[in-house]
């Protein structure tokens, strides 16, 4: 790969000796390059809209989930389009604390189903606990959603 410092100055070179040319190319690729990263950014806020607007709990609730997928996850779409896919990090605290006591940070749990989850419906599902810290039992806890990432139609 090349240094990024070699085609800055070979474009410099370029716009010297023939800047007409050089000028005529670069102007609309920049205008290109331009509108795709408002057009990105733009698509990014709108989706981190739609994700707040989603409703998620986490609940530890082995009466109602069999004993080995004991975390209740409940999804109210409350967005205005429907959820196409859905992906987050589960955390868990102590309460009136802020140290996440999940041991593994890698776990992915994600919705996604064959056909989108609609504007106004909601889904629910069991999920088995994260690793914990030793020494924490998973009643005293409270399970929080993080670093939602979804798609939207």
């Amino acid at each position: 790969m090349l240094p990024p410092l070699i085609p800055a100055l070979t474009w410099l070179a370029l716009l010297f000796r023939y800047p007409g040319r050089t000028l005529a190319v670069a102007l609309p690729l920049l205008c290109i390059l331009l509108g795709l990263a408002i057009w990105v950014q733009w698509q990014e806020k709108s989706d981190e809209k739609l994700l707040a607007q989603l409703q998620i709990s986490l609940e530890y609730a082995p009466e109602q989930c069999s004993p080995d997928l004991p975390l209740l996850v409940l999804i109210d779409n409350t967005s205005g389009r429907a959820l196409a896919s859905l992906s987050w990090r589960i955390a868990a605290y102590r309460p009136g604390e802020r140290v996440n006591l999940v041991e593994e940070r890698y776990n992915n749990p994600a919705y996604g189903d064959d056909s989108p989850l609609a504007a106004g419906q909601h889904w629910e599902s069991c999920l088995p606990l994260p690793q914990l810290r030793t020494g924490y039992r998973a009643s005293t806890l409270e399970f929080r959603v993080e670093n939602r990432k979804g798609r939207f139609l």
